[in-house]
């Protein structure tokens, strides 16, 4: 059977995750965990067009990627004391330590081992958990694709030089590396929610397994607010999914979206998670995106919209958490209440540190289109395309470019 290349594709990205994690914790270092499952993802393109994809194709990877594990190092004539430990021919089941239900969750918080740097943490397990390319975490840091490369790869280094165990931390050590862990989550979802590349405006794997994440975090942690905060924005903002495109594929901006196709369950249950997490009395910056996420929820259009509410938590966020993004954020919901004028005169000052940072380009450039300052808004639009984009987003914002370049700023283009 010849099977379509997108499919195979489909299926690595969606088990990498997971093999990736057992075999990080089999073998305890990271670089041969990711040689060994490229083996094996090899070996599979040789073996499954002509046999079809396995039913399980995570154990089909793992098994293959142990093997080929194992091989390099005799090949590589490590210590036999190791070779006997990772000769092993059962693996520990998936559930069988900590109480942690994941594999990837329990490595998510064995990254984030306190002696790696916060940035670090995230980096590396967003690369290697998170599916994640080098240019998207580097995207989500601010940074060059270069400068996250020497990052994650030091990262690595320190982790096998330093003899920093790949496991999970007692219980008494989880609230330590939660805000780390939060963040991961976090970040794949985000990705997820407005992917770098590719032709859809989601990438339903990642905001999927973000999810997964969040609602096993609920379990694990139920007395931790953010915990809370997090898994609720999550199904609040996912719920608008359906909505985010028109029927030809075109992207749909939040004020034009057809509310009738906002997901009900998927709001009430992100709603039922920020009464949880409100109730535990402790609000930090997830539970605040979610309180924003859960106004936009309620609000029947942008014009019943409580926007000074909106502005006031974003506020408090910044004074909590303060960043050129949630600057960013705070002068789109004013120029939702107060006109783009006002929102562009809070971006004044964001240009030089977010000048990496594609959405604020278009952001500005949305806010100078309204405003009709057609010249500036197409010089905007031209810097926002010079990113990587997908096909929705590229397509909308070349579509503003011609109304601008056609004297037309100002009009909509749908």
């Amino acid at each position: 059977m010849n099977l379509p290349e997108a499919a195979l594709e489909d299926v690595f990205r969606r088990e990498h995750g997971l093999v990736l994690a057992s075999l990080v914790k089999t073998f305890g270092d990271f670089d041969l965990a990711e040689d060994a499952l490229a083996d094996a993802v090899a070996a599979a393109l040789e073996t499954w067009p002509d046999t079809d994809i396995p039913d399980n194709p995570a154990a089909w990877l793992l098994t293959v990627g142990r093997r080929k594990g194992i091989d390099r190092v005799r090949r590589a004539k490590v210590l036999s004391e190791k070779l006997e430990i990772l000769g092993r021919d059962a693996a520990p089941p998936l559930d069988d330590d900590g109480g942690v239900p994941d594999e990837r969750l329990r490595l998510i918080f064995a990254c984030c081992h306190p002696a790696l740097s916060p940035e670090a943490r995230v980096a590396l397990t967003l690369k290697s958990l998170g599916g994640l390319t080098t240019a998207e975490v580097a995207r989500a840091f601010l940074t060059s694709e270069a400068t996250m490369f020497q990052r994650i790869t030091r990262a690595k280094r320190k982790i096998r030089l330093a003899g920093i165990p790949v496991e999970m931390p007692s219980v008494s050590d989880l609230p330590d590396r939660l805000d780390t862990v939060l963040t991961v989550i976090y970040l794949i979802f985000n990705e997820g929610y407005s992917p770098i590349t590719g032709e859809g405006l989601v990438r339903i794997d990642l905001c999927g397994e973000a999810m997964r994440l969040a609602e096993m975090m609920t379990d694990l942690m139920p007395e931790e607010s953010e915990v809370w905060g997090l898994a609720a924005l999550f199904w609040l903002t996912d719920a608008r999914r359906n909505a985010r495109v028109d029927g030809d594929g075109n992207l749909v901006l939040l004020e034009d979206q057809d509310r009738l196709l906002w997901d009900a369950d998927a709001i009430e249950r992100g709603l039922r998670h920020l009464e949880q997490g409100t109730r535990l009395g402790h609000t930090g910056p997830f539970l605040i995106q979610a309180s924003i996420a859960g106004i936009h929820a309620r609000a029947s259009g942008v014009p019943d919209t409580a926007w000074d509410r909106i502005i006031a938590l974003y506020l408090t966020l910044f004074e909590l958490k303060p960043s050129p993004v949630v600057a960013l954020n705070l002068a789109a919901a004013t120029a939702m209440m107060r006109g783009p004028e006002a929102g562009l005169d809070l971006m004044e000052d964001l240009g030089e540190v977010l000048d990496n940072y594609q959405p604020f380009h278009a952001s500005r450039a949305e806010l100078l289109f309204r405003a009709g300052r057609g010249t500036e808004a197409a010089a905007a639009f031209e810097r926002a395309l010079d990113f990587p984009l997908n096909d929705v987003e590229r397509r909308h914002l070349e579509g503003r470019l011609n109304l601008c370049v056609s004297g037309n700023a100002g009009v909509s283009a749908e």
